[in-house]
């Protein structure tokens, strides 16, 4: 009876392991939209409608949330707006997502509003349009058609940045995102920004999460190296020492996937790959869990050959669902919580930034 026992539970094992091994590509199989079928893409929003948009100054939305200690600013009188993207915040087997079905609409003040744009709003005005998002597959496997969904939701993300100019005028801003918001901001950064009379505007762009590699930015908007430049940008990859690329990383195919990504360190502000020492990290700040509060010194961070590595960190206290996406994202892959691990520094780095460019 004990030798079954065991045959069982090293078969459980095994499963376990092969699960592990796997799933990524199984989350690809199921999640793949097959052939790009422009008549099957969803109408484009109107951004001149409230409800296109998940924030915005004059709403009450996730980007308000601040807690005790870290109070938001009155957002309709901020000196500087914020052009925020979220990240991916829509799964099915579509190209790109609609924009007004209830669960992309909850998870995406969950997953963007709420624990990331919301780190702004202590020195600026948060907007932060919906778009029709596109499926993962066009970042993890890019091809001809994958960039037929990028361009969808690039033209919603062009669209949505004309009418923000028109609304905010000649005020300086942000732009900031995330993992598919920070690839979709890249392409806005260098072709609707760089070079032209609104890049004097711009005080700083943010885009955390994406590879940014030299050919993904513009050579006249330069890596911030110091806390307090401005009219650059900022972009890190939080991985841990034991992290292995899977099936779900940005450019999967690439046999070296953090090959010669921007990495600025969010704890120092620099590129140089200075150890910076978790003591030194201002706080990290997980605003979807029951009681959000600061956790001091949360995380270490050191550029290393395009990935910012971190080798201690606290605990999230994440529910099961976040605890879940970490899981799934595969070993030592901080990706879904990059913003929220640096909150606080990020919050006083982008006031720091308003205030530079304001002198």
């Amino acid at each position: 009876m004990l030798r079954v026992l065991a045959v069982l539970v090293g078969v459980a094992v095994v499963a376990v392991v092969v699960a592990l091994a796997t799933m990524d590509r199984w989350i690809m199989r199921v999640l793949d939209p097959g052939p790009f079928d422009p008549a099957a893409t969803p109408p484009a929003p109107d951004y001149r409608r409230p409800e296109a948009w998940a924030a915005r100054p004059e709403l009450e939305d996730g980007a308000d949330v601040a807690i005790s200690e870290l109070p938001a600013g009155d957002q309709r009188t901020a000196p500087v707006d914020v052009f925020y993207l979220h990240p991916t915040t829509a799964l099915g087997p579509t190209w790109n997502a609609s924009v007004d079905d209830p669960a992309t609409l909850e998870a995406t003040t969950r997953g963007g509003t709420l624990i990331q744009a919301s780190a702004f709003n202590a020195c600026c005005a948060v907007y932060a349009p919906r778009y029709r998002q596109a499926n993962g597959r066009a970042f993890v496997h890019p091809d001809a058609e994958s960039e037929r969904a990028i361009e969808v939701a690039l033209s919603d993300v062009s669209a949505a940045f004309d009418e923000f100019l028109a609304h905010t005028g000649d005020r300086p801003f942000i732009l900031a995102g995330h993992s598919q918001g920070a690839v979709i901001g890249a392409r806005l950064l260098r072709e609707r920004i760089a070079g032209q009379p609104v890049q004097a505007r711009m005080v700083a762009a943010y885009l955390i999460g994406a590879p940014l590699r030299p050919d993904q930015r513009s050579p006249l908007v330069p890596p911030c190296e110091r806390p307090d430049q401005t009219g650059c940008v900022v972009g890190w990859n939080a991985r841990g020492p034991e992290y292995r690329p899977n099936g779900l990383e940005f450019d999967a195919d690439d046999p070296d996937p953090m090959r010669d990504r921007l990495c600025v360190n969010p704890i120092t502000w620099t590129t140089d790959g200075t150890h910076a020492p978790a003591s030194a990290n201002a706080g990290a700040l997980f605003l979807d869990t029951d009681a959000p509060a600061i956790k001091p010194a949360f995380a270490d961070a050191q550029c290393v050959d395009g990935a910012l590595v971190v080798t201690t960190m606290g605990d999230p206290e994440r529910d099961f669902m976040s605890r879940l996406l970490l899981w799934t994202m595969g070993p030592d892959n901080y990706h879904p919580i990059e913003y929220q691990m640096f909150y606080l520094g990020l919050r006083r780095n982008a006031a720091q930034r308003v205030e530079a460019f304001g002198r």
